[in-house]
Order: structure tokens, then sequence, then C-alpha cells
């Protein structure tokens, strides 16, 4: 397989996970995946780490073989479970 053959299925690969994570229930995320200078990178904010582990193991189904770098913050809607104490 040439370069530029391998390059057009990465690309095929990408844009395959990106409609899967529009598609399911990930959606609505706002994660964004970019391929740049040879690893796609995984990016944005999601709920909880269950739905970041899902996200990750949707990258590794279709992105076998490329090197993903994810960088999906968890944000923590949680209640405090103490009081904040000000100066």
């Amino acid at each position: 397989m040439g370069e530029h053959t391998a390059a057009h299925e990465d690309e095929y690969r990408i844009a395959r996970l990106r409609e899967r994570l529009a598609s399911g229930g990930t959606a609505e995320l706002g994660v964004q995946v970019e391929h740049r200078g040879g690893a796609v990178l995984l990016t944005g904010t999601v709920p909880t780490a269950a739905l970041r582990d899902e996200i990750l193991r949707l990258a590794h189904d279709e992105l076998s073989g490329l090197t993903v770098r994810p960088d999906l913050a968890v944000a923590c809607a949680d209640a405090p479970d103490r009081w904040e104490e000000l100066p």
C-alpha cells in the first residue's frame, strides 16, 4: 500500500470515528477529533469518567495502529462535600 493510500485510509478511519461520536450516546459532547503531525488528538470536556472511557474505547476500535493522544477533561458537576472556607 502506498503512502498516499495509507493516508487516505487514516482519514477515512478518523471520519468514521467522528461519525460514531456524533451519532451515539456521546453526541452533543463536543469532543474534537483532529489529525495532527502523525497522531490523532482527542480534545474536549465530558461529564463523566465512564463517558471518557467509552470515547477512548471507540477511538481504539476505529484507530488501532495510529497514535491517539487523548486530552479529555472530566467535568465534575457533583455538589461539594464540605463548606467552602472564605478568608
